[in-house]
């Protein structure tokens, strides 16, 4: 019955018959909304696939991650490899405000690590050249991170997409965020705990300070007594010279 039922189907698609016509389930609403979703989040994650746009001054990301992933994949498309560089932190509460991403081969390596007197290997490769291409975010409003700086161009050849090495991903790498959250909640640990030290110190120096004190009163007294005993000895041995005479 189900083999025949296929058949009319397929000899007549376009048949308007009821008795032939193929009802939809009742969870197509649902279906639908799958795909929808599944749609949006295609083309939420796209610059990260594929072909993902160039950067540009005022492009705008959720978190410091996600521009690290962002021109990680750029890079990766365009040709080379990227490096966590310089940020700036507040000075109000240390917190980062400002993060550079540049090429693999931004800057020179330093020639005492190459011009060694003991070196018994050959040097490395040079993996630096100099490049000074770059992308630089900044955060805003305190919840999003904008690009204020992108140098494109590269002073050396880039590579074929499918042999830039793969340095993983935002599961893999370091989360930026978390690390300067711990960093911040170490700082203030760090403070609270100089803070607590201080609170200790003055309560010993006070109490050094009381016994010092207490020390002193009584090292007076002791000369005091020793005053008035001496006094007294001397009195005694007066009037028993003159008794004598």
């Amino acid at each position: 019955m189900e083999t025949e039922s296929y058949n009319n189907i397929n000899n007549n698609p376009f048949d308007s018959d009821e008795s032939q016509s193929c009802e939809l389930p009742n969870d197509i609403d649902l279906c639908s909304g799958e795909v929808d979703k599944i749609i949006q989040q295609s083309n939420g994650s796209s610059h990260l696939m594929g072909n993902p746009i160039e950067p540009y001054i005022g492009m705008e990301f959720k978190s410091r991650d996600g521009a690290r992933e962002f021109y990680i994949a750029y890079g990766r498309h365009t040709g080379f490899t990227v490096r966590i560089h310089h940020n700036r932190r507040s000075r109000m509460n240390n917190m980062v405000i400002g993060q550079d991403f540049v090429c693999s081969k931004e800057g020179f390596r330093d020639k005492k690590y190459v011009y060694r007197d003991n070196r018994v290997l050959p040097p490395p490769p040079v993996t630096r050249e100099g490049c000074a291409a770059m992308l630089r975010v900044a955060l805003r409003d305190g919840d999003k991170w904008v690009v204020t700086k992108f140098v494109k161009e590269h002073n050396h050849t880039l590579m074929s997409p499918s042999k830039v090495p793969w340095r993983g991903s935002g599961k893999t790498l370091i989360n930026e965020d978390e690390k300067d959250r711990k960093i911040r909640e170490l700082t203030i640990e760090l403070s609270n705990e100089r803070q607590r030290c201080k609170r200790r110190c003055a309560a010993y120096q006070d109490q050094l300070n009381r016994l010092l004190k207490d020390i002193q009163e009584h090292s007076d007294h002791l000369s005091e007594r020793v005053q008035d005993i001496v006094k007294n000895i001397r009195e005694l041995e007066s009037e028993q010279y003159e008794d004598s005479e």
